[in-house]
């Protein structure tokens, strides 16, 4: 799910940059289907702390970013900063509810 979300995030991305480029759908998919992966990530939740474990195999530099929403609604959510992450390194994003963690993801960037 989380890998998906970073695909499907920056597949857009490229769509948009075609679409202001002035090419075609299929010129903006052939884009999206040549872009380098994302970071990928695996997330898990223990309690009221959400944990993200990113690796970049790539040889580009990538920037991955830790979401988390709370079940509570007094309870704030977490949108933490974006780290970068390396070539063949991997890294570890932690963020925390006060109570129940709803969902978690994370999101990325390219360079």
């Amino acid at each position: 799910m989380v890998r998906a979300c970073v695909r499907a995030y920056v597949c857009a991305a490229a769509a948009v940059a075609a679409c202001a480029a002035g090419v075609g759908p299929a010129a903006a998919a052939g884009a999206a289907a040549r872009l380098p992966d994302v970071a990928e990530c695996r997330t898990s939740v223990q309690g009221s702390e959400g944990v993200a474990v990113c690796f970049n195999p790539d040889p580009d530099l990538d920037r991955v970013q830790l979401h988390i929403e709370c079940l509570q609604w007094w309870d704030p959510d977490v949108d933490g900063v974006l780290v970068p992450v390396g070539p063949a390194e991997t890294v570890t994003l932690s963020d925390r509810c006060w109570k129940e963690i709803q969902e978690i993801w994370v999101t990325g960037t390219l360079g």
